[in-house]
């Protein structure tokens, strides 16, 4: 060997003090500095053979370094936290050195080599360099130890365990075996190495044993993970055993089904799945009554299916179609209940107020009485969110004694979500009408379809142009579904819809259907249903006893007046929801005496109140209040007129008014515009002024046609500047001959009304029979005038004729 290729220098090496002046090759020397690899998730041990992968090219720079020394040395050190990025703060201090064996790849970016793992070392310094890590280290060499007898006894209890795991797991072997092909097991410290490396133990755990360099200490902690492992696998051993048992029975279960199937195909006990599935449904026919179209298409059906394979495509179709047919209520009637005085009594317990609804359904009833059926009956409940119209389909079929099955048409863009898929589609289905027949089980269900004015139409068919065939009683009797294409008789359905409003429903549905309206309810309504309903079915849903919690009156009257003012009651029940929620929170937290909920307490259970008492201004010229319908119910809505000199006349509204009301706003500005003089004013008036109409709240859009005589009123009050009588409220449409046209919604104005505290009101004379059908409760204290033209007007408001 020449003199270029040694490196003659003084070292320790592989554990071995030399003689002081000896001389080893620079290859088999371990360097003082070291490039460090962090290891996840778990530390290397000593005299190991370790194949390596580094995707990091800080890292394969690092390893490049290290090849062109001549011992090609590493340190691989385990991180503390794994989720943590790589540093000094996050290594250990104690790791291996190792030596590169061989080389398999190495480029820029990636380094795949052989390690061969030697000694412990511990690091003195750690820096980083161009973003990879080199450490000073100093090595903890073993040392061949002289075997004690307390040493000898731990390595054949190491030894005995892992005889033990080889038994339970045979894929220790052959760790077992590399490892007497390298080392010995008379050295404890290797051995104790070995055995720590072959654990499923945490990375920590093995860090300790790294860490450790005493060796019977060492060698006393191994002993107790490879206890630990040997517990693991023995219950690993008896969970595998579970299964395989387990899955060994469910074999042989299947096993000796298909031989009990086959011993009772050949006995004739049992039918093939075919043959199985067409005595079904000839089972069923037996139970149903078809007409005659359907009675053929089933029998058609029912040869070809015979026919089929069961591999085929067709046969499933076909399968389907008869399971449809046949699982249909042809010919199945529940017997109806034309009692009366028991359907007053349900439709009584179950709502308060809506006499007229109630009233409605009971002559309803009667009629069903002495006519022997309802068919042909299609109702439609309309009126704000929260009243009752679905609640009042439920106690409408519990009265009749029939099921009831509800389904929303709200936002259904897909005729065939109503008339079904013809059977040519994959995956098609009957629409929903069919699936709710089968569903109630009988011919003669009540039907309830919600929200039938927010239906939609889109590129897949119009939804609401496809009801119209169901709902007309001259058509419904042979609805044909487009998946089942045989009659179906739906003429003993009683459908009842549901609608906010009635606007956004075509005329041709909308004339197939007898409209109720439910116009929601005032104070008194209001605090009785709470007091019968909502307040005790708060109390059981939130596990609290009668009498625990309790609203006084005057409490239940702000609750409502405050935070709950919408025409139904469905804020009221969260309203009190809410206080149920707060009271269970202060029993759940010790509290025992029972809670009374008085006025001053509802700020501090529900926050500040929501609404404010609505502000009637009177004694302001140009000011008059009219009444105006929404779908949520009725309002107030003060209409405000002003006038400014000017060298031309001029006409402006504002409010974000809608293009009826700005309709009605220019009649009234021309209807008075050609009664100056009887109201007083130079006929020049609006040629010198600029006339400004607003109706307050301009950040809600208004229209309809029930404010001309409200905006006539407040021009004429503006051009008199005299205010109107106090307490007033009106409405109607004006023409521009001065007649007064009539209205909607007189209930629901009637109630805003009420609610806002005023107590004279105009009306349209044509609206006077709808005024005098309401309730004495709601007519009671008003003063209420009615108006054919609007010098009727002119003298309520006014005083004058």
């Amino acid at each position: 060997m020449s003199q270029q290729d040694v490196e003659i220098v003084e070292a320790e090496v592989n554990g071995k003090q030399q003689q002081e002046g000896g001389l080893v090759l620079a290859s088999e020397v371990l360097p003082l500095g070291l490039p460090i690899i962090p290891l996840r998730p778990r530390p290397a041990f000593p005299n190991m053979l370790i194949p390596m992968v580094l995707n990091d090219p800080h890292q394969v720079q690092a390893i490049k370094r290290a090849m062109e020394t001549p011992g090609q040395a590493i340190g691989l050190v385990l991180v503390k936290d794994p989720d943590k990025p790589d540093g000094a703060d996050n290594l250990h201090q104690v790791g291996v050195a190792g030596k590169i064996v061989k080389m398999m790849h190495l480029d820029e970016q990636n380094a795949q080599f052989l390690l061969n793992t030697l000694e412990r070392f511990t690091m003195v310094e750690l820096h980083e360099n161009d973003g990879a890590l080199f450490a000073t280290v100093n090595y903890q060499y073993g040392t061949e130890l002289s075997v004690n007898p307390e040493l000898k006894a731990y390595s054949m209890a190491v030894v005995s365990t892992l005889k033990e795991l080889v038994q339970i797991n045979p894929l220790y072997s052959e760790e077992i075996k590399m490892f007497l092909g390298r080392s010995s097991i008379d050295d404890p410290g290797k051995l104790a190495d070995f055995a720590a490396s072959l654990t499923s133990a945490d990375g920590q755990d093995l860090q300790r044993v790294l860490e450790l360099f005493d060796v019977r200490k060492r060698i006393d902690l191994v002993l107790t993970l490879l206890k630990k492992e040997l517990e693991v696998s023995r219950l690993q051993t008896k969970i595998t055993k579970q299964i395989e048992e387990k899955i060994s029975q469910q074999q042989r279960e299947f096993f000796l089904r298909e031989q009990l199937k086959a011993i009772k195909k050949e006995l004739g006990l049992e039918k093939e799945g075919k043959a199985a599935e067409a005595e079904k449904f000839e089972e069923r026919l037996k139970h149903l009554k078809l007409n005659d179209e359907a009675q053929r298409a089933v029998s058609d059906e029912l040869e070809k299916f015979k026919l089929l394979e069961p591999a085929s495509a067709e046969y499933h179709v076909t399968r389907n179609y008869l399971d449809w047919l046949t699982i249909l209520p042809w010919g199945k009637y529940s017997k109806d209940s034309f009692n009366v005085d028991r359907a007053r009594k349900i439709l009584d317990r179950d709502h308060h107020g809506l006499n007229d609804v109630k009233d409605r359904i009971t002559e309803f009833v009667a009629v069903g009485k002495m006519k022997g059926d309802i068919s042909g009956s299609i109702l439609c409940l309309v009126g704000p969110p929260g009243v009752g119209k679905t609640s009042i389909g439920k106690s409408i079929a519990d009265a009749l004694g029939r099921s009831f099955f509800r389904f929303s048409l709200g936002g259904m863009r897909d005729e065939a979500e109503i008339k079904g898929h013809r059977r040519t589609y994959i995956g098609a289905m009957p629409g929903k009408f069919v699936q709710a027949m089968k569903s109630a089980g009988t011919s003669n269900p009540v039907l309830m379809l919600d929200e039938i004015d927010k239906i939609g139409a889109s590129f897949q068919g119009d939804p609401a142009s496809a009801l119209l065939e169901v709902l007309d009683p001259e058509q419904n009797g042979t609805f044909r579904d487009h998946y089942l294409d045989v009659p179906f008789d739906l003429s003993n359905v009683l459908f009842i819809a549901t609608a906010n409003q009635l606007d956004t429903i075509p005329a041709p549905l909308l004339d197939r259907m007898e409209i109720i309206r439910l116009s929601g309810y005032v104070l008194e309504e209001k605090m009785e249903i709470a007091k019968r309903y909502l307040i005790p079915k708060a109390l059981k849903n939130h596990g609290l006893k009668h009498g625990q919690v309790t609203i006084k009156k005057e409490a239940l009257a702000a609750l409502i007046d405050g935070w709950a003012r919408e025409a139904g009651v469905r804020t009221l029940e969260n309203r009190i929801k809410k206080l149920m929620r707060k009271a269970a929170m202060e029993f759940a937290s010790g509290r025992t005496e029972p809670i009374v909920v008085t006025k001053k307490d509802l700020a501090e259970y529900l926050g500040q109140p929501v609404f404010t008492t609505e502000e009637i201004f009177e004694g302001v010229p140009g000011v008059v209040t009219g009444l105006a319908w929404t779908s949520m119910g009725g309002a107030t809505l003060p209409i405000e007129a002003t006038a400014m000199a000017s060298k031309g006349k001029g006409f402006r509204q504002t409010g974000q008014l809608g293009n009826v009301m700005i309709e009605s706003s220019e009649i009234a500005y021309s209807f008075v515009m050609a009664h100056l003089k009887t109201y007083g004013a130079p006929d020049d008036y609006f040629d010198t002024h600029f006339v400004h109409l607003h109706v307050p709240a301009g950040a809600t859009p208004k229209d309809g046609p029930s404010a001309g005589v409200t905006m006539a009123t407040a021009l004429v009050s503006m051009i008199q500047g005299k205010s109107v009588r106090k307490k007033l409220g009106m409405t109607g449409e004006l023409t521009l001959t001065g007649r007064v046209l009539p209205i909607g919604g007189v209930k629901e104005k009637t109630i805003a009304a009420r609610r806002a505290g005023l107590r004279v009101l105009i009306f349209p004379e044509a609206n006077r029979k709808d005024f005098l059908e309401l309730p004495d409760y709601l007519k009671e204290g008003l003063e209420v005038h009615y108006a054919k033209e609007y010098k009727d007007v002119f003298k309520v408001a006014f005083g004058k004729d």
